[in-house]
């Protein structure tokens, strides 16, 4: 039998809920519940397209010429968006995650960060996927097993999708008071409130023609300390994405300029930080050397 492109499969279940984690990116490929594919993922012998369900670390989203500063030193990172000059999603997209742990609700994966040519820094990488009766969780965990200190984002990226209808006709509730400005190539320029403009989705409203591309801040919590996103359809279905407080962003993408997307899935993409941050500062985290850092997003399919 043929390898999948993705590799080795883990499935876990809970009740009606299935999900797919795979070996190549650590990244969720699959995640049904009640019968329905909740994410718009990817076929077992198909390649990842479009960042789905995949996990984006030491950064998420762009890097602007894909270099920056970082104690005192000027680093280059490789531009895998070559289109618009960015270095983009991270370094392990692409790589093989080692399984640790695999039971019939979770699965426990890890990967081992060496320094390359613009990020000389080393880091321990866990994901821990978990289903239960209200969800899927998902927990990160990155360890500083290095020298020096490192700059550090996490993030990840679902696309939701209510059998691949158009999102136009989906409602949407995104509790955030601010969205960044970009340019032409995803860079932040600015920050701008949402009130009064399109961008608004505090309280919940479908999407229409709206093209979404926005990465959204001064999200407003509950009382558990997690910021909810929901997506609704109009006969009654609705899911759900939260995020703890360790992230501080969240990244709504229509998909438009992406045939393989074009507006029949919502990215809803959880981040630790903004984009570009590697060089803007805004949101980026510093792992000491022995230091460690953990967050948890989830789905709630109801």
């Amino acid at each position: 039998m043929a390898e999948p492109p993705s590799g080795r499969q883990f499935e876990i279940a809970c009740g009606e809920q299935r999900a797919w984690v795979v070996e190549v990116g650590g990244g969720i490929r699959r995640y049904v519940s009640g019968g329905r594919d909740v994410l718009d993922g990817y076929a077992e012998d198909a390649v990842c397209t479009s960042g789905r369900g995949q996990c984006l670390i030491p950064w998420p989203n762009r890097v602007a010429g894909g270099s920056y500063e970082f104690g005192g030193r000027r680093q280059q990172l490789a531009l895998t968006e070559p289109s618009a000059g960015n270095a983009i999603h991270g370094l392990v997209r692409w790589v093989n995650w080692q399984l640790t742990e695999h039971h019939e609700d979770r699965v426990a994966l890890t990967y081992l960060l060496h320094p390359r040519p613009g990020y000389p820094h080393t880091l321990q990488l866990s994901l821990d996927y978990r289903l239960a009766a209200g969800g899927l969780t998902v927990r990160t965990t990155a360890t500083n097993i290095g020298i020096a200190p490192c700059p550090f984002g996490a993030g990840a990226h679902p696309y939701l999708t209510f059998d691949r209808s158009p999102v136009d006709e989906v409602t949407l509730r995104v509790p955030a008071g601010t969205r960044l400005l970009s340019d032409g190539k995803g860079i932040p320029t600015g920050a701008a409130p949402v009130e009064g403009t399109s961008f608004d989705f505090r309280e919940p409203r479908p999407i229409g023609a709206l093209q979404l591309d926005t990465a959204y801040t001064d999200l407003e919590r509950d009382t558990d300390g997690r910021a909810r996103i929901v997506l609704a359809s109009g006969d009654g279905r609705a899911t759900t994405v939260w995020l703890d407080e360790h992230y501080s962003h969240v990244m709504v993408f229509s998909g438009d300029p992406l045939p393989d997307v074009a507006r029949r899935s919502l990215a809803v993409e959880p981040m630790t930080c903004a984009p570009n941050a590697f060089r803007g500062g805004d949101g980026l985290l510093t792992l000491d050397p022995g230091a460690s850092f953990t967050a948890e997003w989830g789905i709630e399919p109801a």
